[in-house]
């Protein structure tokens, strides 16, 4: 059986890959760190679904579940590295931006993904599968919820690429780069809501829904490797 694993996968955009998967047959490995109750409801109430409490700023917890589903499963087939942090805080704030936000913000979105994908390696390299990271817009373009946030999704991008191009005689590695996307980290953001609806081509935000398809897409994509996809709605295709 195809196998799975994303962090960060009890709600939101991990929550929409993992259903996805679960759905194309996949058994589907989701992490988080902070709702256990939320994985665990999954886990009874989804076909597919396996919940493992682990933290991907923790290297051992994740290599535990990756040496775990190595083992049971025998190898791995996606690697979806969503688990992400962010404070919102203004650009011009300096100050507000601390040390302590800084090193949150590095530590789940950077490290957490290197952390995981070193991992992974041998069980992904097992049936030559695939990572996807997901990145942000805000790691392409002087934008994002903070500074530490749009700087770590950067280096997401630029991870993605050095990856692809050391370990991908085995491993495909690709990143996704959304724009905003309805989920309940951004439920509040009306003003950015309603910006990006007037300003984007395609005049909405993103749901969860359309980022799982663009990866579905990625995992048959079978002769594709390093890129960084944005799905934005075109939005920023208004700030060149």
């Amino acid at each position: 059986m195809l196998v799975a694993l994303v962090t960060g996968g009890t709600s939101g955009i991990g929550l929409a890959i993992a259903a996805r998967l679960a759905e194309e047959g996949y058994r589907t490995y989701i992490t988080s760190a902070h709702s256990p109750i939320i994985g665990e409801r999954l886990e009874r109430e989804r076909k597919n679904f396996i919940y493992r409490r682990a933290d991907v700023t923790e290297e051992q917890e994740m290599r535990q579940v990756l040496a775990e589903i190595e083992s049971v499963e025998g190898g791995l087939d996606v690697l979806v590295n969503n688990a992400g942090y962010t404070e919102v805080i203004a650009h011009r704030d300096l100050e507000a931006a601390t040390d302590e936000v800084w090193d949150r913000v590095m530590s789940t979105n950077l490290m957490g993904t290197w952390w995981t994908s070193r991992a992974a390696r041998s069980a992904l390299a097992k049936r030559e599968g695939v990572i996807i990271n997901i990145s942000s817009i805000a790691g392409l373009r002087a934008t994002g919820s903070s500074l530490p946030y749009a700087v770590s999704k950067a280096a997401v991008n630029h991870l993605t690429v050095l990856l692809a191009a050391s370990i991908g005689d085995k491993i495909r590695v690709n990143a996704i780069a959304p724009g905003l996307v309805d989920t309940p980290w951004t439920k509040d953001w009306e003003e950015i809501r309603a910006n990006v609806s007037a300003k984007a081509p395609l005049k909405r935000s993103a749901k969860p829904e359309d980022i799982a398809e663009v990866a579905w897409g990625i995992i048959n994509a079978k002769y594709m490797t390093g890129q960084v996809v944005v799905v934005d709605g075109g939005l920023t295709l208004k700030h060149r």
